[in-house]
């Protein structure tokens, strides 16, 4: 893995931690709120129209996708955890403009997604599907 790294820009490392560690933050707190069935998400859900069933599925979720991008290892899991990711955010995003929502309640989903696009094109070779480390 060094040798990987030693390879890549430190600017490039710096921007896929970065962009990481901010989806990585949003959706382990957004999904520890909705188990914890606090009560802006509960509120936040009826307002787009969800029952409340939907949150402790959906906090289970982003807390498994948080922790999947962030580990090491486990790349399919990874690009599931990313497509997920994408779901929830377009998801959002579509959700607060069908009921007549603007500004950052619509916003703030896109600033994620291109968080999500920076974190899954920046990855270093070993956390991607298509990896094959070279024999010594």
């Amino acid at each position: 893995m060094n040798v990987v790294l030693r390879n890549r820009p430190a600017a490039l490392i710096v921007a896929y931690w970065a962009a990481t560690a901010v989806i990585f933050l949003a959706f382990m707190g957004s999904g520890i709120a909705l188990l914890a069935g606090a009560r802006p998400m509960v509120e936040g859900m009826a307002h787009l129209g969800y029952p409340v069933y939907v949150l402790p599925l959906l906090g289970a979720w982003k807390v498994l996708g948080a922790l999947a991008v962030a580990g090491p290892r486990l790349p399919l899991v990874k690009e599931w955890a990313y497509a997920g990711i994408m779901f929830d955010l377009t998801g959002a995003i579509t959700s607060r403009l069908a009921v007549g929502d603007t500004g950052m309640d619509a916003v703030l989903p896109a600033i994620f997604m291109v968080a999500a696009i920076a974190s899954w094109a920046l990855r270093p070779a070993e956390r991607r599907l298509t990896f094959a480390p070279q024999a010594a």
